[in-house]
Parts: C-alpha cells; structure tokens; sequence
C-alpha cells in the first residue's frame, strides 16, 4: 500500500484548501449531528472516485442532497453495527444499578464491568475490520442493504485482512494527527478530522484496489 499517498494526496487538487474548509465547516455542524450526512456522503464519493482510479478524487461540494442521501444511509447502517455495543453498555448499567447496593456482590460489579468491557472493545475491533468492506461495498451499491451482506463482507475482509489491518491501524494514526488541530484555537480540529477521514477513505480504496478473492469480484460486478 502506498501510505504516504493516502496521507498526502487531498494537497494534490488545486482546489483543496476549498474543499477542506467546506468539509470542515460540515464538520463543525456534526457537533450537532446536522453536518455527519454530508460528511459520510462526501466520503463516499471520494472512495469511489479512488476505486475508480481517478487521479483527483476529491469531488466537488456540488449535488449535496445527494451527499445527504448517501451519508445518511451509511450513518443509519454503521449505527445498526453499532448496536450491540449498546446493548452490552445497558446491560452492564442495568447489573451494575441493581446489584451496587449489596457489599456481598461488591465484586460482582467489577467482574460484569470487566466483562462488558471487553465485550465492547472486541465488537468495537471487529466492527472495525469490516468497516473497509462496508465502505467499498456501498461506494460501489449506495444501498441500506449493502451493510448487510454478510458473506461478502466476511470473504472480502478475510480475503484481504493483511491490508485490512494496515488501512484500520492507518485511520487510527491519522484520527490521533487529527487531534492536535485543537492546538488552532480549537476550530482547526474540524479541518483535521475532516482530513482525516478523507484519508481513511484512500487507505480503504487501496484496499479494494489491491483486493483478493473472488469477494472482490462480486463487488466489482455492483458497478
């Protein structure tokens, strides 16, 4: 994989600093949930232009109810993966309020917490493995469905797991440069995070470019 290109190639569009401060400015309106549609949706754009092989994938800030209607749908279908983790956190706040008042099941509680938090932190890793099939998968077929669909999921990620970890363990690093934008005054976060996701979504694209198996075959054959 090409590491120093995915962290390098959105400066190679002439139009970049444009396009940064606009997803920045999206960003920003996530903190109150209204710019993540249109982040998601430009991100998946992004990735299909990468799969595609263009050269300058950075797409315009054009067609954004279309940017919605895509982000939209990869929110509602990563928040569903999600599920589980919230379902394990309830069921550990529930033991925890019924059980805290007894001294004889003091350490009961540490055990459950203990439990549940591994069991969050293992869905959480397998939630991001997968996550480089689910993107190219619905880059490819922009469908609530393509979430879902676990046999080519699991054989696309198994397939290409060397370069699945690589892309994951990549997106954490470049989340973790991200952070130090609040160094700006705070504002400048947003510009890096949006950066930041933008290339987690070349790590991903290389991942289905260089693909194995016949998981990429069937999505291919989405196009």
């Amino acid at each position: 994989m090409d590491v120093g290109k995915s962290f390098s190639y959105v400066f190679e569009d002439e139009q970049w600093l444009t396009k940064v401060l606009i997803g920045g400015l999206f960003m920003l309106a996530s903190v109150v949930l209204v710019g993540i549609p249109f982040v998601l949706g430009y991100i998946v754009e992004t990735l299909r232009n990468i799969m595609e092989g263009q050269a300058k994938p950075l797409p315009e800030w054009v067609d954004l109810g279309e940017k919605f209607k895509k982000g939209l749908l990869l929110a509602a279908i990563l928040i569903v993966w999600g599920i589980p983790i919230w379902i394990i956190a309830c069921f550990q706040v529930v033991v925890t309020a019924i059980i805290r008042d007894s001294s004889s099941l003091a350490g009961l509680v540490t055990i459950v917490s203990c439990l549940t938090s591994i069991l969050i932190i293992l869905w959480s890793i397998i939630m991001a493995l997968f996550e480089p099939a689910i993107f190219t998968r619905f880059a490819l077929k922009p469908e609530f469905s393509s979430g879902f669909a676990f046999e080519e999921l699991w054989r696309f990620t198994v397939d290409n797991i060397g370069n699945v970890i690589i892309a994951v363990l990549l997106s954490v690093v470049a989340s973790v440069l991200a952070s130090f934008g609040v160094i700006l005054c705070g504002v400048g976060v947003f510009l890096t995070s949006f950066w930041a996701y933008l290339v987690m979504a070349h790590l991903f694209g290389q991942v289905y470019l260089q693909r194995k198996g016949g998981a990429g075959e069937e999505l291919t054959a989405a196009l």
